[in-house]
């Protein structure tokens, strides 16, 4: 087993390298072209990780990762999603995605910790979690109850990745009235990313199970920010719709919202 010293210095290395590659392949046409999805800024290079060229010098680093230790591609990631450059978190979600074998519960924590600052926009988290962490619940290395402390967080992308994570687990037996218990405790909640994310999720629970779905949005829809209630309705009828309107004037629902806290 490598010392730790070894492995730091595999990731530094790895770092420098990628970085390098980066620029060799930035095209300010791409990133241009792209940053019109990302309101809150877009600092990318252009490198088009799609592009089939790419796998075999990404699959070189996997196995440098793989021979430096267990934990060696969380202490790159560590560095990667803090830069800001968009391509160099993506490079360690994916090296995350192609690591399976290595998941473990004190890895669900640190990939956890990648929102401290690091993961910071819709593109990561919702890729992050319908291909990395969905994983981690889907094969049991940790139960959904793992997600509970992430409804709480200070950062709005790391809540927004508790609704889209539990999206993958929808059609697992019983699962959309627990998950919807589950998710509750963001319905209010004031950042339009996470609406948008908990919205996406009801509405694919809605497919699944209708009835108690629609049960719970009415319960909400005096309440609830209207983002979520339009996702969570988009594939209704006008008259499906029309049933989770607002109903009263504004000073109701205040008053409606103070006496559910």
């Amino acid at each position: 087993m490598p010392t730790a010293s070894a492995r730091r210095d595999t990731c530094r290395t790895l770092f420098n390298e990628i970085r390098a590659y980066c620029v060799v392949n930035a095209n300010e046409t791409r990133a241009r072209r792209y940053a019109r999805y990302f309101t809150e800024g877009y600092d990318a290079y252009g490198v088009d990780w799609r592009d089939p060229r790419h796998e075999a010098v990404r699959a070189a680093w996997r196995e440098r990762l793989r021979a430096a230790g267990p934990t060696a591609w969380l202490d790159l990631g560590d560095l990667l999603v803090r830069t800001g450059k968009y391509e160099e978190a993506s490079f360690a979600i994916l090296t995350a995605m192609s690591l399976g074998d290595l998941y473990t519960p004190k890895a669900f924590a640190r990939i956890g910790r990648w929102f401290e600052g690091g993961i910071r926009n819709w593109g990561h988290t919702d890729v992050l979690c319908g291909e990395v962490l969905s994983r981690f619940l889907l094969d049991r290395v940790v139960e959904p109850e793992a997600l509970a402390p992430w409804r709480d967080s200070a950062h709005k992308y790391q809540r927004r990745a508790v609704p889209v994570t539990l999206i993958q687990l929808l059609d697992a037996p019983g699962g959309v009235p627990g998950l919807l218990a589950f998710v509750e405790p963001l319905m209010r909640d004031p950042e339009k990313v996470v609406q948008q994310g908990l919205g996406w999720f009801l509405r694919e629970a809605w497919k699944r199970r209708p009835k108690p779905v629609e049960a719970f949005l009415l319960r909400h829809k005096e309440t609830a920010p209207r983002v979520i209630i339009q996702y969570a309705t988009e594939k209704m009828d006008r008259a499906g719709k029309e049933r989770f309107r607002r109903t009263g004037s504004a000073k109701d629902r205040a008053v409606r919202s103070r006496r559910s806290t």
